[in-house]
């Protein structure tokens, strides 16, 4: 490591990373990783898109969210900073969005989709953190294995709330209006 890299602060490394990149701080800790690949990069697209028009848009749906694909996180400002695959915001809690690319507002749901080398960060690492700071749901998409896990936070740790695989049409909370069909996320992630 350079002296300039040593005496950086590790936000300050972050942007400074390539914009092929994702940078998060867990725990004092930098993470880095690169873009993610077709199908995991097109699974959480499809997703995003199946949510964003009935939940954001209100098309066939309540509206009153707004649905993010990859927002940085500043749990704690430039200390504690996530990057979910897709993030939710209740719009009441979120009226709108920052100015900036720092979301301080802890979201209402986020979703995980999961790759050979994000899976154990995503499950072991990140998890525990948004339990901490009272993210209200989750969802992991794994578009390899074609599952999707469902989540709500109790007393802080999470509950299993469905789990799901292959063609079937989900309905799952946070959004219950929402009819998901899995079969089209993983037919457009090109398995």
């Amino acid at each position: 490591m350079s002296s300039l890299a040593a005496t950086q602060k590790p936000y300050d490394r972050l942007m400074a990373l390539p914009d092929n990149w994702v940078g998060e701080i867990i725990g004092g800790q930098i993470y880095t990783q690169p873009r993610p690949a077709g199908p995991h990069a097109v699974a959480y697209t499809s997703l995003a898109a199946e949510i964003h028009l009935p939940y954001q848009r209100g098309r066939g749906g309540p509206g009153g969210w707004w649905i993010i694909v990859e927002p940085e996180l500043h749990f704690v400002r430039d200390t504690e900073v996530l990057v979910p695959d897709i993030a939710g915001w209740r719009r009441e809690r979120l009226p709108h969005p920052p100015r900036d690319h720092r979301f301080e507002a802890v979201p209402d749901w986020v979703c995980e989709v999961l790759s050979p080398a994000t899976a154990k960060k995503d499950r072991v690492v990140k998890l525990p953190v948004y339990a901490r700071y009272g993210v209200a749901y989750l969802w992991l998409v794994d578009p390899l294995c074609r599952t999707l896990e469902t989540f709500a936070l109790h007393e802080g740790h999470w509950r299993v709330n469905g789990l799901f695989q292959d063609q079937e049409v989900v309905r799952a909370v946070p959004f219950p209006d929402l009819h998901l069909e899995l079969n089209a996320v993983w037919l457009e992630a090109g398995d």
